[in-house]
């Protein structure tokens, strides 16, 4: 029985990679490994950056506060670090951590004080005097004051600094692929480089989903270690 009408022939055409459409299921579908291994380095390199990043910027927020005559010190160093295009501190740093994923976590580590130092200063900054004066009075001192008091009320500050210090990491990150170490931005440059748009589109999608996400987690974090503020907006 013949077959009425006209019958549709599959043609290479009829494939979104070949058409080098920009959104394209089947790139995703053939190279998810890659995407994967992308995703996962860029994560990895990103959380390492903020973990470190964090961690030094609260030991000097804290001499900052502690030790007047190093805050405009501290606070203009990093701020000056900043300003350092990320081509020439990545090219500054190859000579001595090679072509490695440190050169970017160094790089990331100094660009994220800025926000950081400021951010976590301001909320120290914020914690009211008497406040404190009664918390020595009840024999807090030194690291107990700080961990007990002084930053449990500094938080909200504090956490406002670590979202974006976050999110211009993640965005950050992707310049690692001068280096080969870019996570998402290594497919980002490659599709560049080979008119791929699927490459492309598809890693910086992903770039900023990573961002939404990481900000949505901190967000919880803030709301989880701060109840008694969960009725305020963050």
């Amino acid at each position: 029985m013949a077959l009425s009408g006209p019958v549709h022939t599959a043609t290479l055409t009829d494939n979104c990679l070949v058409r080098n459409d920009w959104v394209c299921g089947e790139y995703v579908r053939t190279r998810w490994d890659e995407i994967m291994e992308a995703l996962g380095q860029h994560v990895t390199i990103t959380v390492v950056s903020v973990v470190i990043g964090f961690a030094l910027a609260l030991v000097l927020a804290v001499i900052a506060r502690r030790v007047g005559w190093l805050r405009g010190a501290i606070l203009g160093t990093s701020t000056a670090l900043y300003t350092i295009p990320s081509l020439a501190m990545f090219s500054l740093l190859v000579p001595l951590t090679k072509l490695t994923a440190t050169t970017v976590v160094i790089g990331l580590v100094l660009y994220s004080l800025t926000i950081l130092v400021r951010g976590i200063l301001t909320g120290l900054d914020a914690v009211p005097g008497d406040v404190r004066e009664a918390a020595v009075g009840m024999g807090y001192d030194g690291f107990r004051l700080l961990r007990k008091v002084e930053l449990p009320m500094a938080m909200p500050a504090v956490f406002a600094a670590l979202r974006v210090a976050t999110v211009s990491t993640i965005a950050l990150t992707t310049i690692g692929m001068i280096v080969g170490h870019g996570g998402l931005g290594n497919l980002i440059a490659r599709g560049q480089r080979s008119n791929f748009h699927a490459e492309v589109l598809t890693a910086s999608v992903l770039c900023v989903v990573l961002a939404l996400v990481a900000d949505v987690l901190l967000l919880g974090l803030q709301r989880w270690l701060t109840p008694w503020r969960r009725g305020v907006r963050a």
